[in-house]
């Protein structure tokens, strides 16, 4: 990221961040990545933390970390290159070993929305990494006034049965993938799902270059990912990708990410995927070619 100006708000521990999209953020469509938006919340709780004390630094001599449990984000906006984003943060509950946190995004030129998202974080041992009770002057440091002591939670969404043609792409993780903590960082679990989809889009008949040709954009309206455990160098990976409840503009996609040698699985994703017309960025239904085509990959 680049341009990161923090303007604290001063009410507790809300912090505000602002990141200038570069080039090299963006994807076929022109639009931000939606991994990138995660990177951009990432970065910003970062901060917030270190903001009242907590820097990695901190973390490290209490022999305790903070790991990412769940993703929820919906998106309002494409952003493009150039647009400059606010990311505004704060948490919004503690409860004895975890904490939610929540997040705003805004465009800096006009101030309209562009997403909004929580986090769910769990607080670390960092040696046996088992779930360790959130300290209270640590409670106390991330205090706001908009703090709970206990959000009721959406369940994760159940998939239904896969269908008979899941989409199946393999890869092995590589060092660039990784984190600080040597495991693959969560925005690139979205990296792995979504390159999954692309791979199952053409496999379906509708490579990338299909589609935009057509006119059309296929982009995330939500996504809710769950990382249940951690993945890390030469691990082999199997991502798997199918859908369901196809209505007039929409289609949800769901996604798994297991491990190949013992088929644990370490993360998934419930996505709703909007059908728009890529020049004007309205939705439009879906073709009967499309539902036709990818028959075998719609689960019942």
């Amino acid at each position: 990221m680049s341009n990161r100006t923090p303007t604290p708000s001063g009410e507790g521990a809300v912090l505000e961040r602002a990141f200038r999209v570069r080039a090299s953020e963006c994807d076929p469509y022109g639009h931000v990545n939606h991994a990138n938006y995660l990177r951009y919340m990432q970065e910003t709780a970062f901060d917030a933390s270190a903001a009242v004390g907590y820097d990695m630094a901190r973390y490290e001599a209490l022999g305790h970390q903070w790991l990412i449990r769940e993703t929820d984000i919906t998106y309002l906006r494409p952003l493009v290159y150039g647009d400059t984003v606010l990311v505004k943060t704060w948490v919004g509950d503690f409860r004895r070993v975890r904490s939610r946190r929540l997040y705003e995004m805004r465009l800096l030129a006009d101030g309209l929305p562009v997403a909004t998202a929580a986090t769910e974080w769990v607080y670390l041992n960092t040696q046996t990494l088992r779930p360790a009770t959130v300290p209270p002057e640590m409670v106390a440091a991330f205090w706001h006034p908009d703090t709970t002591a206990g959000q009721r939670r959406e369940p994760f969404p159940q998939a239904p049965p896969p269908p008979p043609g899941v989409y199946r792409a393999r890869r092995r993780v590589e060092w660039r993938d990784l984190d600080q903590v040597q495991h693959v960082n969560n925005a690139n679990y979205l990296v792995y799902i979504e390159e999954c989809n692309v791979g199952a889009a053409a496999a379906y008949g509708w490579s990338l270059g299909r589609i935009m040709e057509q006119g059309i954009a296929i982009v995330a309206r939500r996504y809710r990912i769950e990382y249940r455990e951690p993945a890390v160098m030469d691990d082999e990976l199997e991502i798997t990708s199918y859908l369901s409840d196809a209505k007039r503009a929409t289609v949800v996609r769901h996604n798994e990410v297991r491990r190949v040698r013992d088929d644990a699985l370490l993360a998934r994703s419930h996505a709703l995927w909007v059908f728009v017309e890529l020049s004007s960025g309205r939705p439009i239904r879906i073709s009967p070619e499309f539902l036709a085509a990818f028959r075998p990959n719609i689960a019942s």
